[in-house]
């Protein structure tokens, strides 16, 4: 028996990717996955999508928040009603890769990893490539992570068998939850692994809480400020090489004119 795996996705407004995000789940090879979306109170038909989707496949599950919260809230809700020994994370406009749960849960009881992120691609909007793969380093640490944007919610599973479930509860803030979870979970002594193996798309769309810069910085500061408690000093030093490496990220050098869609994956 496959060990259950719990996606958990946030949606708000999200008509325009979502079938998109949910096929690519329906597509698994691994099949023994529940996907809990979480509907933040959209008003634009995202609901309904969720529910023809889980009218046809059991596995999918469509939660309704009753005010809008935010996607850590959302994340929270998804969590607390998960039932898998796995969590993984999938926003609503981006895309896995067929095998992605397959090859990332070999490579975590291959390894005894209980943290982990694969590599990811970048798309536009519109589904073109970027072909700006983000690299994992086979290791990350706290401090290491301050200063970086590496780890993306689309490539992360976390197996609660060793860890402690409550790890994954998330800030309540609009903004950089995702990060401080991730810091949370290395400050308390688990270990990450990354897999050099892309197996997720990440969509850059226009209008996301990440796409604007200094709303990024903004949000990256309170993270260090008011969520992580560092000093003033050390909170510069980390905003520097944060906006070092997420520069980085931003440059794209090969952009393809190929859409995701017309690759086999």
């Amino acid at each position: 028996m496959q060990d259950l795996v719990s996606i958990i996705t946030p949606v708000y407004n999200s008509a325009k990717y979502l079938k998109e995000t949910m096929d690519s789940v329906k597509a698994q090879s691994y099949e023994h996955w529940e996907m809990l979306l979480v509907d933040d109170c959209s008003e634009d038909g995202s609901a309904d999508i969720i529910k023809a989707y889980a009218n046809q496949d059991d596995r999918i599950k469509y939660i309704s928040l009753e005010i809008n919260s935010g996607a850590a809230a959302a994340r929270n809700r998804g969590l607390a009603e998960s039932r898998g020994r796995y969590i993984a994370y999938l926003d609503a406009d981006d895309i896995w890769l067929k095998d992605k749960l397959k090859k990332q849960i070999a490579f975590m009881k291959k390894n005894n990893a209980y943290f982990t992120c694969c590599d990811y691609d970048k798309i536009e909007d519109d589904g073109t490539l970027l072909k700006k793969v983000v690299h994992m380093p086979e290791t990350i640490t706290y401090n290491q992570l301050l200063r970086n944007t590496i780890i993306q919610t689309v490539g992360v599973i976390v197996d609660t068998k060793h860890v402690d479930v409550r790890l994954l509860n998330m800030p309540n803030v609009r903004r950089g939850q995702d990060s401080a979870t991730w810091l949370k979970m290395l400050r308390n002594g688990v270990e990450f692994h990354g897999q050099n193996e892309v197996l997720a798309l990440y969509r850059r769309v226009p209008q996301s809480l990440s796409s604007n810069k200094l709303n990024a910085i903004k949000r990256t500061w309170y993270l260090y400020r008011g969520v992580e408690k560092l000093g003033l000093a050390k909170s510069v030093f980390c905003i520097a090489g944060w906006a070092y490496n997420a520069s980085k990220k931003r440059v794209y050098l090969n952009k393809s004119k190929t859409s995701y869609k017309q690759l086999n994956i």
